[in-house]
């Protein structure tokens, strides 16, 4: 597994929690106002931000399950990042776990990530067992470490090469809702592999 994700899942550091989902995709370009456009798109675009807000507020309650009451709250939603490929839109929740609680406790409450996963978790986990018509594998998976001090850091495995047996492999998708134009969304996913393609044929 080689991963380069910019998405953080869940870390922990002294029994703050934080979570930082991404929903929200616009490609980045070499021409200046090309790229503003699509930066600014991004950050207008009523169905990115629903779909970033829905995640967040699941994430909201998978933290509230074993944080104190009344410490998750949402310290930036939709905030945008930039990287070499796409723009991103950003949320970060965070919280306090509770006094008897550690970083396996938070693991069973949020796992997975709800931005890969969908809302409602449960049943979109269903629907995705019935459409996909072979298993993810590590992808959308997490991997970091969880400390002897009680510290974490996941990510969610999202542009990611697995490699195994003479193959290689990066799997790429996207959030589909109701708004979802096809087009786009299978444009989105070759922005999202370009990365990884452009590093796996050098």
């Amino acid at each position: 597994i080689v991963s380069a994700s910019p998405e953080r899942f869940l870390s922990v550091r002294d029994g703050l929690v934080e979570t930082r989902p991404i929903k929200g995709t616009r490609p980045r370009s070499s021409d200046e106002a090309v790229d503003r456009t699509a930066r600014d798109e991004l950050c207008r675009s009523d169905k990115d931000r629903a779909e970033n807000v829905m995640i967040v507020d699941l994430l909201r309650n998978d933290l509230s399950r074993v944080c104190q009451i009344d410490s998750v709250l949402v310290r930036d939603l939709c905030r945008l990042e930039s990287y070499r490929h796409v723009h991103h839109l950003v949320s970060v929740v965070e919280g306090r776990l509770e006094k008897n609680r550690g970083p396996i406790d938070l693991i069973r409450a949020a796992f997975p990530g709800g931005s890969i996963t969908g809302a409602p978790k449960v049943r979109a986990m269903e629907i995705i067992a019935e459409l996909e018509p072979t298993a993810r594998g590590p992808y959308c998976g997490s991997l970091g470490y969880i400390g002897f001090d009680g510290s974490m850091d996941l990510s969610i495995l999202i542009r990611t090469i697995t490699a195994g047996r003479g193959w290689w492999q990066a799997p790429v998708g996207g959030g589909i809702v109701a708004q979802s134009d096809p087009r786009r969304e299978y444009e989105e996913t070759w922005h999202k592999a370009e990365g990884l393609l452009q590093a796996m044929c050098r």
